[in-house]
């Protein structure tokens, strides 16, 4: 009989085939929903509703800070960007380079959230922009917050407003109550409330007026792809039944090589016709997301040293501490 396992996990072309059964984990029935990564993240850390889920790699190393044990993390990394590149500004508020965010009022859903970890820790190191150089307003409220459900408090020299429930990250952009938004959510669930286009917005602008080119620069230069979310299981579970870490990591490689297949027969259908280039062509059959700790632990070393830089955890975590033993080879 095999071990029924509740998954909480949110859609992408990479987790289709977990969803449609097209990538199975031997030994294992899974009960898959889902659930957006904002809202998905909080329940777990809040009430680990599932057995097995999508984790925001910031919270779990700052839960693993604290002596949170019920979780042991998969080497599995469904969502990668360049998120400082995204950051987002009022026109009007004298920001024309990264530098001109000293001194502003910038708003940010979660301020521990990966996307903001990283976006911070690409304005410290690439542009000399550190976190206490800017005032914070956090959307997200204390009862419906990764913050909320770790007791996270703002780190020493750093200022974290709250903004106020009738509010909204988005709506105090356009109100000019916010000059920038390091990282912006809009997307129903129920931990975020932003529903403004600022993306669309004539008031509103990219930080970078080209955001392609730096986030290729800043790749060139780092080697950095970064990585926001992982996979955790319940800890009960994985030394309960230990084959099960192995079993979902092999399952989540296959869907992954599912998902670059049909990317693969997707190019090579629009060079065929001539719409795509060939040298697109080529970029495009790389796989750019990877699983396991072997490809990915530089880029997680920076995340848990970003981490301890800016203050979210009290020391720098190491990957031993996060990842369950039989997965560190991998």
């Amino acid at each position: 009989m095999k071990l029924q396992l509740s998954i909480g996990i949110a859609s992408n072309p990479r987790t289709w085939p977990i969803f449609d059964g097209r990538a199975k984990p031997d030994g294992i029935d899974l009960l898959p929903s889902r659930v957006h990564p904002s809202e998905l993240f909080w329940r777990q850390l809040r009430f680990a509703d599932f057995d097995v889920s999508e984790m925001s790699f910031s919270s779990l190393i700052m839960a693993k800070a604290k002596g949170d044990t019920r979780w042991i993390g998969l080497p599995v990394f469904t969502t990668r960007k360049l998120y400082h590149a995204g950051i987002l500004v009022r026109r009007d508020a004298g920001i024309a380079k990264p530098e001109d965010l000293k001194g502003k009022r910038v708003g940010v859903p979660e301020y521990q959230q990966t996307a903001a970890l990283w976006a911070r820790g690409a304005l410290q190191h690439e542009f000399g922009v550190h976190p206490r150089d800017m005032e914070f307003w956090m959307e997200r409220m204390p009862t419906h917050s990764h913050r909320g459900a770790l007791g996270f408090d703002a780190p020493p020299g750093v200022t974290i407003r709250q903004i106020p429930a009738e509010k909204s990250l988005g709506g105090m952009i356009l109100a000019g109550e916010l000059d920038a938004a390091l990282h912006y959510i809009v997307d129903p669930n129920l931990v975020d409330r932003s529903t403004a286009d600022l993306w669309n917005h004539p008031d509103v602008k990219p930080l970078f007026p080209d955001p392609v080119a730096e986030g290729i620069r800043y790749y060139r230069k780092t080697g950095i792809l970064p990585i926001n979310h992982g996979m955790v299981i319940r800890r009960e579970i994985a030394e309960k039944h230990p084959w099960t870490v192995l079993n979902l990591l092999k399952a989540f490689e296959n869907a992954n090589d599912i998902a670059n297949k049909e990317r693969f027969e997707h190019a090579s259908y629009h060079l065929a016709t001539g719409l795509l280039a060939p040298e697109a062509a080529v970029a495009l059959r790389t796989p750019l997301v990877q699983h396991g700790i072997r490809a990915n632990r530089m880029t997680l070393d920076t995340a848990a040293r970003y981490s301890h830089e800016q203050g979210l955890t009290p020391r720098r975590i190491q990957l031993e501490e996060v990842f369950a033993a039989s997965s560190m080879e991998q």
